[in-house]
């Protein structure tokens, strides 16, 4: 018998999520991608993934957090919990929010982390594949609240690598707090490069991009987070 896989809170594991992850992990490996970046040691943040720009990156997300041996998390609405659907999502990680309650997501969230040992919160902070430069701010008040750091993310389809940045410890000043997190995320190279636009309306650097090359490829930083 093989071994048997639970979901977070130890429950059996559907057989299609089993099989979600072990075909995302065979697309990962034989397309030769890899993991580099360095994790906080604190075993509660929440991973700020961007840019977003395809249904790709869930897969190099996916590879990523599996490579580091991790048990994502993900937030999704509480009615997808019910039914035949339910042991899917969270089997996959998934952390049920109820909008109509009187504590808000971010506080419903916080509180979930505060209560496990472990969280591994990954987020995709623009809100959508598509342009936009509203980008979502409830990943930082969820850090906020409940104490943790934020591990900035992104793919990298040139290098085929995704990669671990910059991490956060939250102030309480968003935007400063955000600005190596902008800096790290305007250097990566994301499937639809045009698609990439940052809250000051700006899209990606190439000056930024060129320093991430280098970075990447200079001896002795393997595995390790590239510094911009």
């Amino acid at each position: 018998m093989g071994e048997t896989s639970s979901t977070n809170d130890g429950a059996p594991v559907p057989w299609l999520a089993r099989f979600l992850k072990w075909a995302v992990m065979r697309w990962w490996r034989l397309g030769g991608w890899k993991a580099v970046g360095t994790l906080p040691e604190s075993r509660k943040f929440i991973i700020a993934g961007a840019p977003h720009t395809s249904n790709w990156d869930f897969l190099v997300f996916l590879g990523v957090v599996e490579t580091m041996g991790l048990k994502p998390r993900y937030i999704g609405k509480h009615t997808l919990f019910k039914g035949p659907l339910g042991g899917f999502m969270k089997a996959m990680g998934g952390v049920p929010v109820d909008r109509t309650k009187r504590v808000g997501m971010v506080g419903q969230v916080a509180e979930k982390i505060r209560a496990a040992d472990e969280f591994a919160l990954v987020i995709a902070i623009e809100g959508t594949r598509s342009p936009t430069t509203e980008w979502k701010s409830g990943f930082y008040r969820i850090a906020m609240e409940a104490g943790i750091p934020i591990v900035c993310a992104g793919p990298d389809y040139i290098h085929k690598l995704g990669i671990i940045g910059p991490i956060i410890h939250p102030t309480g000043d968003f935007e400063a707090d955000m600005e190596p997190a902008y800096r790290f995320f305007k250097g990566l190279h994301p499937r639809h490069p045009k698609k990439a636009v940052f809250p000051d309306g700006s899209g990606l650097d190439p000056q930024l991009q060129a320093e991430m090359n280098r970075a990447l490829v200079s001896p002795g930083t393997a595995g390790k987070s590239p510094r911009l």
